[in-house]
């Protein structure tokens, strides 16, 4: 029986072999590895991946999609809402220290996949993903670009990333209304600790006001949290290197 896509789940299943083959090389799968794959979907990833892996674990939501899997027998099939999964647990059972992360993720809750992921960036190797292009275009942003913001900042913060392909809209069944890439993401392997909700709730407050200098949101937040150090809030918040926010909230903790 055919399966229709479910809105709901924002699901768009790729159908393009050569797309498909080009992914698998850029992720480059090695026998063995510990790699998790979100959203499998119809399996269009997961059977090329599984295939050179041998065996291979995968997040799926959708119940009639789940019923499917759980026939093949190199799946280990994680029944679950992806921002449910906790990734240093699922890396424990796998006897694994880190995971390999890939997936084409749904494009209406991918910054929120991504976000929620952040939290176990430590049990992590890499991550390849499928997202809608000007998510991507966001991520990589750098800093005097209208496409610097909150996600920019977060992301740079512990990922080094690059877009490696680009997927045009009839790569897909339905095909999405937006062009498409895939993103691949590192984990830095030096990076400046402190607190995540704390960064989040800087650059949160930094960006609601994008057309304004940081002076009339960041600056009064900073007054309120008696901040004596030196920060130059005569800037817009899309000026501000993310690096420097991070030593912000650096300065903040000490």
């Amino acid at each position: 029986m055919k399966h229709i896509p479910r809105k709901r789940f924002g699901q768009h299943f790729l159908v393009d072999e050569g797309i498909i083959d080009q992914i698998v090389r850029a992720i480059h799968p090695q026998p063995g590895q510990p790699v998790v794959e979100i959203g499998p979907g119809m399996a269009a990833l997961t059977q090329p991946l599984v295939e050179r892996l041998g065996r291979l674990t995968v997040i799926e939501l959708d119940r009639d999609l789940v019923t499917r899997l759980r026939l093949h027998p190199q799946l280990n099939v994680v029944a679950s809402d992806v921002l449910k999964v906790d990734f240093r647990a699922l890396a424990a059972s796998l006897e694994t220290p880190l995971l390999r992360v890939v997936g084409n993720l749904p494009y209406n809750i991918s910054s929120p996949i991504l976000f929620h992921l952040l939290d176990f960036v430590d049990a992590i190797e890499d991550q390849h993903f499928m997202l809608q292009k000007e998510v991507i275009d966001r991520m990589v942003a750098r800093p005097g670009t209208s496409e610097y913001g909150r996600l920019s900042v977060m992301l740079q913060w512990r990922y080094v990333m690059e877009r490696v392909l680009d997927v045009p809209p009839e790569a897909f069944d339905p095909p999405p209304k937006v062009d498409s890439a895939v993103v691949r993401m590192v984990p830095l392997a030096q990076w400046q600790a402190v607190p995540q909700a704390l960064l989040e709730e800087l650059v949160k407050v930094a960006f609601s006001q994008k057309r304004k200098l940081v002076r009339h949101t960041l600056g009064r937040w900073l007054d309120a949290k008696g901040f004596s150090g030196e920060f130059d809030v005569q800037r817009r918040a899309e000026e501000i290197p993310s690096q420097e926010y991070v030593a912000l909230a650096a300065a903040l903790t000490d």
